[in-house]
């Protein structure tokens, strides 16, 4: 028998033995043993988690966003940790576009999936508006940041939130009346946190702050255009204390917002520092 007819016959009648598969043991789940500390935990979550989700603007479109979400929930003494993974399973069967009228509603199924009777969902992201030059008629894009905020408390009251930074222009008003040849303006964020007592859309905050401004801003401008800001700024100088003022009688007008914050920072275009101020009646 030569070498290669032993190999052969010798591979052919060996036979491979295995061992049957033990029965799956059971996993311990430790986050739900009881906790022998009896201290409470006020929120425990998930935060700086980005999702894609889709959120209704004010035509009724549901317009795609990528979110930064932070999901908490209040946690008894007696319970050792919450189910962290439930955040995340709940935004992959997120079915159907979120809004500031439905937001209540997956805040609720957020504490039943958690087996919670408090929690908080905050959500940020870019908002894209397009906007039109006041000349050309040019349409571009322009974004603002917005931050949603839900909560709801251990006596199951619902707060709803909404956050806006809106950039603006701003013309110093002092000098204006001391220049012969112009007046110094900067850019300025003016952020409003609005505490809702019914839903408000996005666009309806955005515009009520840059009417109050010396002057909106514009994605793309055209030289027609950019003459009309300008002047327009001119003839509206506004201090950074101007700013919130307007903006905090505003909102003060509006039923449907019962509290806010309003502030504004200035990026001064003749010192290296910013002015600001804030009115805080959130309450």
């Amino acid at each position: 028998m030569s070498l290669l007819e032993t190999t052969t016959s010798s591979t052919s009648t060996s036979t491979p033995s295995y061992s049957a598969p033990a029965s799956p043991a059971v996993i311990p789940d430790v986050q739900s043993q009881r906790d022998r500390r009896q201290i409470p935990i006020d929120q425990v979550g998930i935060r700086d988690l980005r999702h894609p989700l889709l959120f209704v603007d004010r035509s009724g479109t549901p317009t795609p966003v990528v979110g930064r979400f932070q999901m908490t929930v209040g946690l008894p003494a007696h319970a050792k940790g919450t189910h962290m993974s439930r955040f995340v399973d709940l935004l992959g069967n997120l079915s159907g576009p979120l809004s500031l009228a439905n937001f209540e509603n997956f805040l609720r199924e957020m504490l039943r999936r958690l087996e919670a009777t408090s929690g908080r969902l905050e959500i940020s992201f870019p908002w894209f508006v397009t906007k039109t030059a006041p000349v050309s008629r040019t349409r571009s894009l322009l974004d603002y940041q917005v931050k949603l905020t839900g909560e709801i408390n251990e006596s199951d009251a619902f707060e709803l939130r909404l956050e806006v930074v809106v950039p603006v222009t701003s013309l110093c008003p002092c000098s204006k009346e001391i220049s012969d040849r112009g007046a110094h303006n900067q850019r300025s964020h003016i952020t409003v946190d609005a505490r809702l007592d019914a839903p408000v859309w996005i666009e309806e905050i955005l515009e009520l702050v840059e009417k109050e401004a010396s002057c909106e801003l514009f994605g793309l401008l055209k030289r027609p255009d950019e003459k009309w800001v300008t002047e327009r700024a001119y003839d509206n100088p506004k201090f950074v204390e101007d700013l919130v003022r307007d903006v905090a009688a505003s909102l003060a007008r509006d039923g449907r917002v019962k509290g806010f914050a309003v502030e504004s920072e200035n990026f001064e275009s003749i010192h290296n520092h910013s002015a600001w101020a804030r009115i805080d009646r959130l309450g």
